[in-house]
């Protein structure tokens, strides 16, 4: 495994995502941090809505985990420009999830879902391309 791989696989499993981990590349452990966030946002939104505000909270907290130490860590400076921006984004989201643990505001959670889903979406889509990518090296 390469150190950016090992890098990925330890910020994946620090934000508590085991399943799947192990041989992983890079490029899947990434798509299982966007699901697992959306996983995360979809069960703080319903315990929300049920009135379970430990659970919302703890849901919320570990959704603000794989942001900062899941999908921010796997931004390479080789990146530019778009890991400049998704840094950005990132900590936006850090930001918009932390006020929605605070205010109760499912608004915020559904806003957040609303900005992974299209990434997840485009991730999912350059799949093919990574791993004919990676079959060539």
């Amino acid at each position: 495994m390469t150190s950016r791989s090992q890098a990925y696989s330890h910020a994946y499993r620090q934000v508590g995502v085991q399943t799947g981990v192990d041989g992983a590349s890079p490029h899947q452990l990434v798509a299982m941090l966007y699901d697992g966030l959306l996983e995360t946002l979809a069960l703080a939104r319903a315990a929300l809505r049920q009135g379970d505000i430990a659970r919302k909270g703890s849901e919320l907290t570990r959704a603000v985990r794989i942001v900062d130490e899941g999908l921010k860590s796997a931004l390479s400076p080789a990146g530019g420009e778009l890991a400049r921006q998704l840094g950005e984004l990132y900590a936006y989201l850090g930001l918009r999830l932390t006020q929605a643990n605070l205010r109760n505001d499912e608004s915020a959670i559904e806003e957040c879902v609303r900005l992974i889903e299209p990434l997840r979406d485009a991730w999912t889509t350059i799949r093919p391309q990574v791993d004919a990518s990676a079959a060539r090296r």
